[in-house]
């Protein structure tokens, strides 16, 4: 799927319908597009913030949805706190959709491990919601989530809800407790195991910050799974979006064309793709 403006450059104006606090730093966006934007789980869209810039996200809402799109947010940089400063009824400017979105149809007949930390659930919350269009055709999905406290888990409303889902496991841990915490405490490859899922019909799925990224990829193929069946949602400086800037390369490949979703198996020989 391409952009669908005719000028990949000519962002599509969308207006904020509803703003979010997940976390202290996190916020949802709800926008909507004055025109329609399809895309599919994995894609990316660049945010506009007209004088100031513009970022790369993955839009984190259905993708059967297209009247509204969410991106969930966190405050990093320059052009994201102006992000975060926007309320219901102000406009941005919304490109895209970007890059190569998740196989869904590689992975039917198959378990589908889905391994997300911190900010990188907002994407897998895309890849679930088509997961679970599309659950008839999926063995199961297991979901296995790391934040760094309870107060840095987003969608605190509905995740535990995903868990009830026809076919789907979920659990969560937290690097470090706080109060009322009864849940699991660890890093997130601490609670990846061999029987959650059937390693020799499965795919993994892995999204978040780099290092997270780096040490969930190396306990799968200690489980036993193929470079082929690991797909790494990377991101990088993806400023332009249609592969003419250069700022998003790993090795051969540009992260804005090529990706962001990559398998493990076309990284494995980049030094340090992280």
């Amino acid at each position: 799927m391409v952009c669908p403006s005719n000028n990949p450059y000519r962002p599509i104006r969308a207006r904020v319908e509803q703003v979010i606090n997940e976390t202290g730093n996190i916020k949802t966006f709800v926008f909507k597009p004055e025109e329609p934007i399809p895309f599919l789980a994995g894609q990316f869209m660049l945010v506009t913030f007209p004088g100031i810039g513009e970022c790369a996200f993955t839009p984190s809402s259905d993708p059967k949805v297209i009247e509204t799109i969410e991106f969930t947010i966190m405050k990093a940089g320059s052009v994201t706190a102006k992000i975060h400063e926007l309320q219901p009824g102000e406009f941005v400017g919304l490109r895209g959709p970007y890059g190569q979105p998740y196989p869904l149809k590689a992975y039917h007949g198959k378990d589908v491990y889905v391994i997300g930390g911190g900010v990188g659930l907002a994407p897998l919350r895309a890849l679930l919601f088509a997961l679970n269009h599309e659950i008839d055709q999926l063995n199961k999905v297991v979901v296995r989530f790391g934040a760094r406290s309870p107060q840095d888990i987003c969608y605190k409303g509905v995740i535990n809800s995903w868990g009830e889902r026809k076919k789907t496991n979920l659990l969560i841990t937290v690097d470090s407790t706080g109060p009322g915490w009864t849940g699991h405490v660890g890093l997130v490859t601490t609670i990846l195991d061999e029987n959650d899922i059937d390693v020799k019909n499965a795919v993994a799925v892995v999204c978040g910050p780099p290092i997270m990224m780096k040490f969930a990829n190396k306990r799968l193929l200690d489980l036993g799974f193929a470079p082929k069946d690991i797909y790494l949602s990377m991101e990088k400086n993806m400023s332009c979006g249609i592969g003419k800037c250069f700022h998003c390369n790993i090795g051969k490949y540009f992260v804005c064309q090529d990706g962001p979703v990559f398998t493990w198996e076309q990284l494995k020989d980049i030094p340090e793709p992280w």
